[in-house]
């Protein structure tokens, strides 16, 4: 675990080394959990959105988006539940004075039972070499049973206590567990309360006649209060979906592993309207449709998985999330929930006005079901830095660091580097610079030696650099380079374009989607 915790601090400073994510305010010792994309990492950033959306709203033609407004009334808010019920089990350590989330303490002792069995089952492949029955020994190995033993009563008591919101079980699972402050090392809790994640602000000209609103904690209510909007603007048939891309805003307490979890961060959602009582119909079909999506990046089958909830939200009859292995463990990066027609009928309560839908098939009108799925984008920004940052040895004892991202979402795709800077070489590099710059993002680069070039660009994820050298000016070919091989080709200038579009652009990535 501890050289993952090192290779995870190694992702966080290439992040800030390589211009991807910066300490948001950092000339003023930076802002808690809040982060700036730097010139590399917003590009990432925005392919993945690109993706995203190009494979909701590109297609499904019964999917549109939305982009609805950060500041909403603040009823919505209440309708939704959010005012009354959008809080954290804390705790804090009277000894170090820091505060916790109840809940990741106890899951945190969770996965350290998970950590114990993966360690005596490695211990024992290696004892055992070749002849290593792992499904026998995980059933008969009296340590592997006593852990799991302990893991599962555990979690049967902790998903009992989440259910039934039991703050002062909670506490007693801690106390039991003897989980400690990681700080001070002690076991000096106070008791669990409740603690509201939305920030507010008031809205208005006068003291007096000023309206409280909030941040919005989530994109999805802007979604439900427009739906009948788009339906009956877009024609729209259920089912359909409203997707959305934006910001929304958590007043989180325990803010970490860097851009895991941040206190303003972005959000995909697509929101799917479905008669009722088909709702379970379409949510394994959402199920697998996201997890292609995730799979078809390439990162390995292997590193996902559906983790389904324990505690159920109170509108909900289905949920899952799709988790990743980041180097901190499994960890969510999108979840997918049925949703019943608890929104749109708090809506139409709080509102007053009808927002039921017409179905002409069935000549009724009824408040849809709703299937939602929901991805940040931090986290999935997060996720494919992780599973791409690679440290490879070289021949001949060198090291080179590369982020092997997919070639579709790479910041650059191309960098276009003339062998030396005279002879007429870097004209030349310039002019196939200006004629690519079209098609897709390139970068220029003549400084240093042609070896340190190609390091760096390995670095930010450049697929593919060319270099031009003596014979282009001859034979109007470059050396092609491929990142992941190092393998170089001669290639002629005029096929560049044709060559590269298929390797690196957004359509060969939504083709795996078919």
């Amino acid at each position: 675990m501890a050289q993952q915790e090192d290779v995870f601090k190694k992702i966080v400073s290439h992040c800030k080394e390589y211009g991807f994510v910066f300490p948001s305010s950092e000339i003023y010792d930076g802002l808690g959990a809040v982060y700036d994309y730097g010139q590399m990492g917003v590009e990432l950033k925005n392919n993945i959105k690109s993706y995203w959306w190009q494979s909701m709203v590109l297609l499904h033609d019964n999917i549109v988006g939305i982009d609805s407004a950060i500041f909403m009334h603040p009823t919505i808010w209440k309708a939704s539940g959010h005012v009354d019920a959008f809080n954290d089990p804390l705790i804090d350590n009277r000894d170090s004075k820091k505060r916790y989330r109840a809940d990741v303490l106890i899951e945190d002792q969770l996965a350290k039972y998970d950590e114990k069995i993966e360690k005596e089952v490695a211990k024992a492949r290696k004892r055992f070499g070749d002849s290593f029955d792992e499904a026998q020994y995980r059933a008969t190995s009296k340590n592997v049973l006593e852990h799991q033993a302990k893991r599962d009563a555990l979690h049967e008591r902790y998903a009992a206590a989440m259910n039934a919101n039991d703050l002062n079980e909670l506490k007693q699972i801690i106390l039991d567990e003897g989980i400690v402050c990681p700080i001070s090392g002690t076991r000096n809790w106070t008791d669990v309360r409740q603690f509201n994640l939305m920030f507010s602000t008031e809205m208005g000209s006068t003291a007096d006649a000023n309206m409280k609103v909030y941040l919005r904690p989530e994109t999805a209510q802007g979604i439900f209060v427009n739906y009948l909007n788009v339906q009956k603007t877009g024609r729209m048939k259920i089912p359909f979906g409203i997707a959305q891309i934006g910001k929304a805003f958590r007043n989180e307490i325990v803010a970490r592993q860097f851009i895991f979890r941040m206190r303003e961060f972005e959000q995909m959602e697509m929101q799917f309207f479905v008669r009722p009582g088909s709702e379970l119909e379409w949510f394994p079909k959402w199920k697998q449709t996201r997890m292609q999506w995730h799979q078809a990046l390439g990162f390995g089958a292997e590193n996902y998985r559906f983790h389904d909830h324990d505690k159920l939200a109170h509108y909900a009859n289905a949920a899952t999330d799709i988790e990743f292995l980041m180097p901190f463990g499994f960890k969510e990066v999108e979840g997918i929930h049925s949703r019943t027609n608890f929104d749109l009928s708090q809506h139409e309560k709080y509102s007053g006005k009808s927002i039921k839908y017409f179905d002409p098939e069935l000549n009724e009108s009824y408040t849809p079901y709703v299937i939602e799925t929901s991805i940040g984008v931090d986290r999935m920004f997060l996720s494919v830095m992780c599973a791409s940052y690679k440290e490879e040895a070289l021949e001949g004892g060198e090291t080179r660091v590369v982020l092997a991202l997919p070639p579709a979402l790479a910041p650059v795709k191309l960098a276009i580097l003339p062998l030396v800077r005279k002879d007429g070489l870097p004209e030349k590099a310039r002019e196939i610079f200006n004629e690519l710059k079209f098609h897709f993002n390139c970068q220029y680069d003549e400084k240093d030696s042609i070896g340190k070039r190609y390091r760096r660009q390995d670095a930010i994820g450049t697929p593919y650099c060319i270099t031009v050298d003596h014979d282009t000016l001859e034979d109007n070919c470059v050396t092609l380079r491929n990142r992941d091989t190092m393998e170089q080709e001669r290639v002629p200038v005029a096929e560049l374009d044709h060559l590269l579009a298929d390797k690196v652009s957004l359509t060969s990535l939504l083709k795996k989607l078919k």
